[in-house]
């Protein structure tokens, strides 16, 4: 029962926001009843729907129990390396997309490597800026797995920047959040940027 709920909720959702798709698209002089474009208000709030899907996710259901015990080593690294990533910047609603590198010194606990990426998806599909959203995924994976130390850097291009404003079409983005014993020792940290470069 909570599943048919859930889906006509959703439904519910979409079908508002093919009413602002259809009026948005009238506003630019569009003409929705013609062939091609009869459909797409349906079409691009189901897609928007979907790529903002990290505001319907629950970390806790993300990670899903996979916990297991760290090795013993005081400073071993674990490295997730180049996880591609799709966001929406909230200043434009237009994407940003690149990878992110996430390296994290075990604390008690580690984390199995695909729920690492489930999170970077969780916090991509959202409204983002880049620099924050560095720093969620730095803070949620400190916090969850009260790691000694976690590193994050993400480099991304940004369609606000490349089709709009300056329109520079090389351009890219690097932000780096960290925590922990990463923030302390520098030989750490250099190892990391090594280790993704």
């Amino acid at each position: 029962m909570k599943l048919n709920q859930e889906a006509d909720d959703s439904q519910k959702i979409v079908n508002e926001i093919a009413s602002h798709y259809r009026a948005i698209l009238e506003l630019i002089g569009e003409d929705c009843s013609r062939e091609g474009l009869k459909d797409t208000p349906v079409r691009a709030a189901k897609a928007l729907y979907y790529v903002t899907r990290g505001y319907r996710q629950d970390i806790d259901a993300v990670i899903h129990g996979a916990m297991f015990t760290a090795p013993s080593s005081d400073d071993d690294m674990v490295i997730v390396r180049d996880i591609e990533f799709y966001s929406l910047c909230e200043h434009h609603i237009l994407p940003f997309f690149g990878t992110v590198s996430i390296g994290y010194i075990p604390g008690e606990k580690i984390v199995g490597l695909s729920k690492v990426a489930r999170i970077v998806d969780m916090f991509a599909r959202r409204l983002q800026v880049q620099e924050r959203f560095a720093h969620e995924l730095c803070d949620v994976l400190t916090e969850k797995l009260q790691a000694k130390g976690v590193m994050v850097s993400c480099r991304a291009r940004h369609l606000c920047m490349q089709m709009r404003g300056v329109e520079k079409q090389s351009s890219s983005t690097v932000t780096i959040a960290s925590s922990g014993m990463f923030r302390k020792d520098e030989s750490l940290r250099n190892q990391f940027l090594a280790s993704i470069n």
